[in-house]
């Protein structure tokens, strides 16, 4: 551990990066890329990094103080004083496109490659800090839903539902994750659909996607409130999304690639009638931000390995009917996966 920082592995690694591409340095100015490279949260820095591992801070007086107590191993400068040079810089793709022409002006001779993909592949296998973060999100998340569900009524609305969890999230942690999405009845065949003034008579089914953040870090669980007296219909579906679901999670291992996890959910809901109306993909990796990597998704070829962590959520929406969607979150271990999510379902 690199002078104290639980970071200092993964900076060493993103350089050693840099090194095999033949980059002179490179320039880091997302906010989440910078915390996952010093565990420094900041909206205004542009670390610059060399191929040696060294690492400087550049950012405003506003956050100099903050950055030098917090982050004593690293060197933190004034930004109004950075200057680089080399003939082929890294950068993220994901900057505006304003900040890469500011990046340009100060070295014009450089060619400037794409990195964002080198950090996010650092990034998708969390610490040992950054596990205990998502974990703690993932009680958090559990608990406030357990908590929000048993004061929904008849007579709500979805909005009034999304305001009691979004509520806890803020009393209770950093606030919401995303916006949290409630459905009513056949609202829920809409994949992201935004709460409204849709009144729950008490027997319609109801899907709530939800994700606290703590500590900076996310979570992310989707849940349907079941009627006593379901559908036919609904009552099928909701049995297949719910085996889709236990299935991809028994897949879950290091060594199978996220394209491969997808096809388990996918191709089981594919043979029972419902591959069209599972449009999405199967998940997405959860840490500093809701959507990271690794994705698991047709076509993709990210192998597992130990310490991602990222969402199973398979789900089946037939249009003007019904949407069922269940959601939980793993993380990737030696030999399989641990569920961090532990709400019923």
């Amino acid at each position: 551990m690199r002078g104290g920082n639980p970071f200092g592995p993964r900076l060493a690694a993103f350089a050693a990066r840099l090194a095999r591409r033949r980059l002179d340095l490179a320039l880091v100015l997302g906010r989440a890329d910078v915390r996952s490279l010093t565990g420094v949260d900041c909206d205004s820095a542009c670390l610059l990094v060399g191929p040696g591992g060294e690492a400087v801070f550049h950012t405003d007086f506003r956050y100099l103080p903050m950055v030098r107590r917090v982050a004593p191993w690293l060197k933190a400068k004034d930004i109004r004083r950075l200057s680089f040079r080399g003939r082929r810089i890294g950068y993220e793709s994901s900057i505006q496109v304003s900040q890469l022409m500011k990046l340009r002006k100060l070295s014009p001779r450089s060619e400037f490659v794409d990195v964002a993909e080198d950090i996010s592949a650092l990034r998708a296998v969390k610490t040992a800090d950054e596990i205990a973060r998502v974990r703690a999100a993932a009680a958090l998340n559990d608990a406030i839903w357990q908590a929000a569900s048993r004061r929904f009524r008849a007579g709500m609305t979805e909005l009034d539902m999304a305001r009691a969890i979004r509520r806890m999230m803020i009393d209770r942690g950093d606030g919401e994750a995303f916006d949290t999405i409630v459905c009513v009845g056949r609202n829920a065949a809409e994949c992201h659909h935004v709460p409204d003034g849709t009144v729950w008579d008490g027997r319609e089914p109801v899907l709530v996607d939800m994700g606290a953040r703590l500590g900076g870090y996310c979570s992310d669980m989707t849940r349907n409130i079941v009627p006593s007296r379901p559908s036919r219909r609904y009552a099928e579906v909701y049995r297949l999304v719910l085996e889709a679901n236990m299935r991809a999670i028994a897949a879950v291992r290091p060594g199978i690639s996220s394209g491969e996890l997808d096809a388990v959910a996918r191709g089981f809901l594919g043979k029972n009638g419902f591959r069209k109306e599972f449009g999405h993909s199967l998940g997405h990796g959860v840490g500093l931000e809701i959507h990271e990597a690794p994705y698991a998704a047709r076509k993709r070829t990210t192998v597992l390995e130990p310490g991602m962590i990222l969402t199973v959520e398979p789900g089946v929406y037939i249009p003007g009917e019904l949407g069922v969607r269940v959601e939980d979150l793993v993380l990737v271990t030696d030999s399989g996966c641990e569920v961090l999510t532990r709400s019923g379902k």
